[in-house]
C-alpha cells in the first residue's frame, strides 16, 4: 500500500488579530475571542450585531 499524501493546513485567521502580544478590540457582549470588525466609521460584531460608531 502506498502512503497517503499529507496536505499542510493553513493557520487560523484569528491569530492575525493578535499584534505584539496585544489583542485587538473584542466584543463586550460576547466576551473574549469574538473580535470587532473595523469599518471606516464603526466597529461591528458579526455574532451579536453590536456596533460602536466612531466620532468624527
Amino acid at each position: 500500500m502506498a502512503k497517503k499524501k499529507v496536505k499542510n493546513k493553513k493557520p487560523s485567521k484569528v491569530w492575525t488579530k493578535y499584534k505584539d502580544g496585544k489583542k485587538e478590540r473584542s466584543c463586550p457582549r460576547c466576551g473574549p475571542g469574538v473580535f470587532l470588525a473595523k469599518h471606516k466609521d464603526r466597529l461591528y460584531c458579526g455574532s451579536c450585531h453590536y456596533t460602536e460608531f466612531s466620532k468624527k
